[in-house]
């Protein structure tokens, strides 16, 4: 037997209402004693007791199993005369399901017809209130002592009662739900609960009157996978304290799914109400089309929404709509023709339909197998549909989704909180030759379809996605209407996948159908590459010649198609193949600055090189010293709440090929499985990956906490030290100017990831900075004004400042220093320049060493020749003068004697030199000159025939004559 609280028996209960079990003696001595004091008083007399103004309640049972039932007035004080205590049933006793306890007279009977009953025992149902004997507290996961101001901010996170349900806190407080009970036996607790957000931890577990927690129970709950999950827990005779707490970790914006229980049951089982079914109304119907039949016509019709708990018989109630007319049905969708019978059968490989009738491929093409849904007569046989209660309990045989034509809505619920599911499953896929080639880059398919959502109230539609049956993942959520609009969604993992889109009207609870029309709508769901699928078209293929003629084949991993010969042909160099259009040279697309391409054309990579060319130099730059994987923290964050987070980056910059080589991982899941069982961890590989770090000494764990991955880097679009680069700009006032007068060398990166806010997908750039003073791996730094990396939840930026990211020396970066002649050596040293601004590349040349002569030795040499020359100018000099006088003298003599004889002068006595004369005394100058002046007379006075012209003057005194 079980007692609630810690010393109350807990006895049979009616469905929905938990009552208030004051102790059965103590309500009989409050009773008797208000009755007493009425009786002494001098009050009005009162009057006996109706039945409708008492009920009955057993005691608590004593030691021989025994217990008496009395009753008790709702109100104390009003009436007297109360029937007397009877002896009880044993302790023991129970009703079986679909009967109820009659407490006048103690015996089970059966529930009306309409009506319920989940038989007897101790069950808690119904959430409308927290039930008696619960307690909710709250507090903060800080253990600090500064925390105790933000630990007030917890007070109100709670768990909270929705209904049917109840529901913990979403916050990163510590919320916990208690509940003591005594046992007179060993019974058991058992209830069912959903947890399908990682991001909460879970626990469940109990203590006895001792506070030892039962050793054999494991209390970290896994999460959920298909709904609500039942969990049960055997108890020990005596006191038990039942507690289940939750911890969320709600450091992003989306704020994370509450952990819901409901159904808790302890031993014995408890007896239920039966509620009064309500009028139906046009809330409760919906509408759809039938197969088509044989004669190829559809017709509409309505159906109430199950389960039906409205009555169509009450006043005011509405009946079912008949069916329309019956019209012709659409056609089949591509890939698919029209049997006789008006059903769609898939078409054979090797042809295509629009929807009519196959059609063989041409030769030089091949079916492009896919799936394409766009007519909507009856429910594709790779689709199923169903509705999940409250937030994720499965109604069986539940339609949440109903063809309707030319596409598909939500049908109506049991009530407006719930889920409709509609989930596409597709057993594999068959991409090309190159994609299965490519391991690092490759788009194995994608799924594109059409929606609509039209809301008065805040509808959410989800769209999830789940690989080799293990928990969807939430991709993308669209929240109130949204227009017509298109979404594509590109798989990475050839395997099992299934496809979820997930529709709920609001996400209070409503007991009833308010907003039955506020609906979502798909009109296409297009699935390419499928294993097994059907094609609308037949796209071009490469030929391979045979003996019964030509056949496709693929091409090797980065060869295109050429279209008018089936021939493939290897893509250019610095160029990568689109995978899924491989047809003509178009196909390959190049890749951006700095960057090359992979051996299989399949990805654009950086091989740790770099060159920058200037009017005077080129610059080279080797970044292999950076390629290992680094990591990086930012400062401490905090919630409104006060817990204390860090964002985790993990990058890796360039080579090894083009492969991703950073990793984050979810070890939220891995911390709560037991000790020698195994569990699955989410993990993302990028160029750059951000996680969010919870340390241990605010989880209570023996180590942190790493959630919530994401890839910031999926592609390299380029490297340049230009700021801006396929639409991403890497603003330089992010960080501290460079000072060296060398710029930054940019990696540009995309992710693959689109949701609303980032819609070309999340971009990273990474400035690598030359500063010589910071050896190798140097130091990263996020922005000053963006502590988390990113200032718009899109653009993350980094700075990596290294000696490594310097240019490569070169014969630029360096000079010779030449020493003076010492002892006859001389040595030439070579010394870098200052500043040093490079990095590896040459090494500096060896001291040279060579014989010189001293100074001494050429100062005797040039006085030498000085003296010599100098000497052999005098003699040379006086030479010439000589020999000058001589000619002047012989000229002039000639002279005067022509001119005698042409003026028939006398003769003269005679023209030879006599005896004791001397020549120079008659040779008279017209002026006194240097000797370098008689020089220059003489080489300036030579007459065209060859003869000189001097200056003379006769014996006889006339006028002076130049010859």
């Amino acid at each position: 037997m079980a007692e609630p609280g810690h010393s109350h028996h807990l006895s049979a209960r009616v469905r929905g209402r938990t009552e208030r079990r004051i102790p059965r003696l103590w309500r009989l001595l409050l009773w008797a004693g208000t009755a007493f004091q009425v009786t002494q008083g001098t009050g009005p007399e009162l009057h006996a007791c109706k039945e409708s103004e008492y009920h009955y309640e057993y005691t608590a049972c004593d030691s021989t199993g025994s217990r008496w039932r009395v009753a008790v007035p709702h109100t104390p004080g009003l009436c007297t005369s109360l029937p007397d205590p009877i002896k009880g049933t044993e302790c023991s006793f129970s009703c079986n399901a679909g009967e109820f306890l009659d407490m006048k007279d103690q015996s089970c009977k059966p529930c009306a017809e309409g009506r319920y009953s989940l038989g007897t025992g101790i069950r808690f149902d119904e959430w409308d209130e927290l039930p008696h004997g619960f307690a909710s507290l709250s507090a903060n996961m800080e253990l600090d002592d500064s925390a105790a101001e933000s630990t007030g901010n917890c007070t109100s996170s709670k768990w909270v009662p929705r209904g049917d349900y109840i529901a913990s806190n979403t916050d990163e407080c510590t919320a916990t739900l208690m509940y003591a009970v005594n046992l007179k036996q060993s019974g058991t607790v058992n209830f069912e609960y959903y947890y399908p957000d990682s991001s909460i931890i879970f626990e469940f577990f109990v203590q006895n009157d001792q506070c030892q927690p039962n050793a054999d129970d494991s209390r970290w709950m896994k999460t959920t996978e298909k709904g609500w999950e039942f969990h049960s827990v055997e108890l020990n005779r005596g006191n038990n304290v039942l507690y289940w707490r939750t911890t969320a970790f709600s450091v992003w914006t989306k704020v994370p799914k509450p952990v819901l229980v409901r159904n808790i049951a302890i031993t014995e089982k408890g007896s239920s109400s039966c509620n009064v079914r309500p009028a139906c109304t046009d809330k409760d119907y919906f509408y759809t089309h039938t197969a088509c039949d044989a004669n190829g016509e559809t017709q509409l019709m309505y159906k109430w929404a199950k389960p039906k708990i409205c009555s169509e018989d009450l006043e005011g109630a509405v009946k079912l709509p008949a069916s329309g007319v019956k019209t012709h049905c659409p056609p089949c969708n591509p890939g698919f023709f029209k049997t006789n019978n008006s059903t769609c059968q898939p078409c054979p490989y090797g042809s295509y339909s629009n929807g009519s009738d196959c059609t063989r491929c041409p030769a030089g093409t091949e079916p492009a197998v896919g799936f394409e849904y766009k007519w909507w007569n009856t429910l594709p046989t790779n689709m199923e549909t169903t509705v999940l209660s409250g937030i994720n309990f499965e109604y069986k045989g539940m339609t949440g989704w109903e063809v309707a034509g030319d596409h598909i809505y939500t049908a109506a619920g049991a009530s407006d909180n719930d889920f409709m599911i509609l989930t596409l499953v597709v057993p594999g896929f068959r991409p090309p030759q190159s994609v299965m080639a490519d391991t690092e880059n490759k788009e194995v398919a994608r799924i594109t379809f059409v929606f609509e959502t039209l809301c008065s109230v805040n509808c959410e539609l989800y769209f999830m996605v789940g690989v080799n049956s293990r928990t969807n993942t939430p991709v993308e959520t669209w929240k109130g209407s949204k227009g017509k609009q298109s979404y594509t969604y590109i798989i990475e993992e050839n395997t099992t996948t299934s496809f979820t889109w997930a529709f709920q009207r609001t996400t209070f609870h409503e007991a009833s159908r308010k907003y039955t029309n506020d609906v979502a709508k798909i009109y296409s769901i297009n699935v390419t590459n499928v294993m097994n699928g059907v094609a609308s078209y037949c796209r071009p293929c490469a030929l391979e010649a045979s003996d019964v003629g030509s056949s496709c084949t693929s091409c090797p991993a980065g060869y295109y198609i050429d279209r008018d010969s089936g021939t493939c042909h290897s893509c250019p160099t610095n160029t990568i193949l689109k995978a899924h259009q491989p047809y003509g040279v178009q196909a390959c697309v190049p890749c951006g600055p700095g960057t090359k391409n992979n051996k299989i054309h399949s990805l654009c990579y950086n091989d740790c090189t770099f060159s920058r060319n200037t009017p005077t130099r080129t610059f080279n730059y080797n970044f292999s010293a950076l390629a290992n994987t680094v990591t990086l923290a930012g400062g401490p964050s905090f919630t409104s709440k006060g817990l204390k987070y860090f964002h985790h980056f993990t990058l890796s910059l360039c080579g090894n090929q083009g492969r991703k080589m950073s990793v984050c991982t979810d070890n939220v899941t891995d911390l709560r499985i037991p000790e020698g069982e195994s569990g699955f961890s989410k993990s993302i590989t990028a160029y750059v990956c951000q996680a969010v770090i919870i340390p241990p000494e605010v989880t209570g764990y023996k180590a942190g906490v790493s959630s919530q991955p994401v890839s910031l880097a999926d592609r390299l679009i380029g490297v340049t030290t230009d700021m801006t680069l396929d639409g991403i700009t890497s603003p330089a006032e992010l960080f501290h100017l460079e000072s060296l007068g060398i710029p930054d060398v940019i990696f540009f990166y995309r992710s693959n990831d689109v949701t609303q806010s980032c819609s070309s997908g999340r971009s990273t750039t990474i400035r690598v900075r030359c500063s010589p003073q910071k050896t190798v791996p140097g130091s990263l730094l996020l922005p000053g004004t963006c502590s988390d990396g990113t200032c718009d939840g899109c653009n993350f930026h980094f700075l990596w400042e290294s000696a490594a990211a310097c240019p490569l020396c070169s014969v630029a970066d360096y000079h010779a220093i030449v020493s003076s002649c010492v002892a006859g050596i001389q040595k030439t040293t070579y010394v870098w320049r200052e500043p040093k601004l490079c990095s590896g590349g040459i090494s500096l040349p060896e001291q040279r060493v060579t014989i010189c002569k001293t100074i001494d030795f050429w100062l005797k040499v040039g006085i030498s020749a000085g003296t010599c020359t100098a000497i052999l100018l005098t003699v040379l000099t006086c030479y010439f003068w000589k020999k000058n006088q001589k000619l002047e003298y012989k000229y002039s003599k000639l002279v005067m004697n022509a001119t005698l004889k042409d003026c028939d002068l006398p003769a003269a006595d005679s023209c030879a030199i006599m005896e004791g004369e001397d020549v120079e005394d008659d040779l008279i100058f017209t002026s006194k000159k240097s000797l370098f002046g008689k020089i220059k007379s003489f080489t300036s006075k030579r007459t065209p025939d060859g003869f000189d012209s001097v200056p003379l003057k006769t014996s006889s005194g006339g006028l002076d004559m130049d010859l």
